[in-house]
């Protein structure tokens, strides 16, 4: 059974830091494509960075130079450093896998954990 835990959510004040982990299970790691999105409220949900299989990063413009992504694939799990926390970052952040090969035909989600920053 394919799973996507996320944890580290909660709340921050501004200025603060953050870390997002993700735990997968039931699919070879290495075989995908690790990503964080976001959803605030009333709004859609945004790519915020991503980590290929050979570790490749892609940040969302908005958060470039305040969070890191990583992944660990011994352990199984992808990261997500958030530091310097704005009031806009406050979302539900959901992991997201996607075949290094397949895209959209294989990919998974989490089921999201909220990040709020408020002072």
């Amino acid at each position: 059974q394919v799973q996507l835990v996320e944890s580290g959510g909660g709340l921050v004040q501004p200025g603060g830091s953050l870390r997002l982990s993700c735990t997968a299970s039931g699919f070879v790691f290495i075989h995908f494509n690790m990503a964080w999105f976001r959803q605030a409220p009333g709004k859609g949900r945004e790519l915020v960075a991503s980590i290929n299989h050979d570790a490749t990063t892609v940040y969302a413009d908005s958060v470039k130079g305040r969070f890191t992504i990583s992944r660990d694939n011994e352990k199984n799990t992808a990261h997500l450093q958030m530091n310097n926390l704005k009031f806009e970052d406050t979302a539900v952040y959901y992991c997201y896998a996607s075949h290094v090969l397949l895209g959209s035909q294989a990919e998974y989600w989490g089921q999201g954990t909220q990040v709020t920053v408020s002072s």
